[in-house]
């Protein structure tokens, strides 16, 4: 596809860090959500059903770590040959200390897994967690924090019954980096009331606090969300990939060169899927964010 020429890419750092292509296998570890236990709410985030989530379709969650593991590699083993155990549902920092580490370590005992990637929200970071995967990394394991944070305005963050604001954001990001653990924070596009200058300035804070990789997703309007109502009512519109792709292409100008884009679309497919219907190709929001960023520039481009 191309992407890599104009960004810097997880694939190329996997490949600087490791020598060789490095794949991610999501995994489900029965962990919950404050926004769904009824710690913060039940509903969760309107834009939300765990059903959507790339682990869904492929993990059964009633296995364990170490299955989950086994069927992904054999899955992916023509792709890769090392492996990230991708810790993706629900807040996977948000359990007991006691249980997360039995998760963690089940999972780093598996052969040929390099490291951990950890999703979770930027208000169930507890030092104590954070310290934990400092210790990993102190071991030679590669470990990242990604950070749901999605937008960096607190209105939205609001109207999306998100239960957290920037600041929760801003101190577990400076919390974790001060242990020397690398973050990756997650930005939604297309949320609602947001415009590609609120998307600009998303950027620019989370740049501002500091960051070491990012992922871009667009808004997608899936089955048992609460946005589906809306979007169902006509009072919500997701961006259409021309949109899309001129945002996305702003930002990856706007960033520096040492941040790793882990991803800069998404794609889902029906039933969950309701719309935008171009997010039902793997491809087709990725073609068009290369063909911008060919024409216009690469990541760092609108630096100056």
């Amino acid at each position: 596809m191309g992407l890599d020429k104009f960004v810097y890419t997880f694939g190329r750092y996997c490949q600087q860090q490791f020598g060789q292509r490095v794949q991610k296998l999501t995994l489900d570890a029965k962990f919950t959500c404050p926004n769904r236990d009824g710690t913060l709410g039940v509903g969760g985030c309107t834009f939300c059903n765990v059903a959507s989530f790339s682990y869904a379709a492929n993990t059964d969650a009633s296995l364990t770590i170490a299955e989950q593991l086994h069927g992904g590699k054999q899955r992916l083993r023509e792709k890769a040959e090392k492996f990230l155990a991708y810790f993706q549902a629900y807040t996977s920092t948000y359990e007991e200390y006691s249980l997360l580490k039995r998760r963690y370590d089940e999972a780093l005992k598996s052969a040929d897994l390099v490291g951990l990637c950890v999703g979770t929200r930027p208000d169930c970071v507890p030092d104590s967690v954070l310290q934990l995967l400092a210790q990993y990394q102190q071991q030679g394991f590669e470990v990242w924090l990604e950070l749901g944070l999605q937008s960096a305005h607190d209105q939205t963050l609001r109207r999306i019954n998100r239960g957290h604001d920037f600041a929760a954001y801003q101190d577990a990001v400076t919390r974790a980096r001060n242990l020397g653990l690398k973050v990756c924070t997650h930005l939604i596009l297309g949320l609602p009331s947001e415009t590609a200058l609120a998307h600009q300035q998303t950027l620019e804070r989370v740049l501002d606090v500091g960051v070491d990789g990012l992922k871009l997703h667009p808004l997608h309007i899936v089955e048992g969300s609460v946005m589906a109502k809306a979007w169902r009512a006509g009072r919500l519109q997701p961006l259409t990939i021309e949109e899309y792709a001129a945002t996305a292409t702003n930002l990856i100008r706007r960033t520096p060169t040492s941040v790793v884009y882990h991803r800069v679309t998404a794609y889902a497919k029906p039933p969950i899927l309701l719309a935008p219907q171009w997010c039902c190709g793997r491809w087709t929001g990725l073609t068009a964010v290369v063909d911008n960023l060919a024409r216009l520039g690469g990541q760092g481009s609108l630096i100056r």
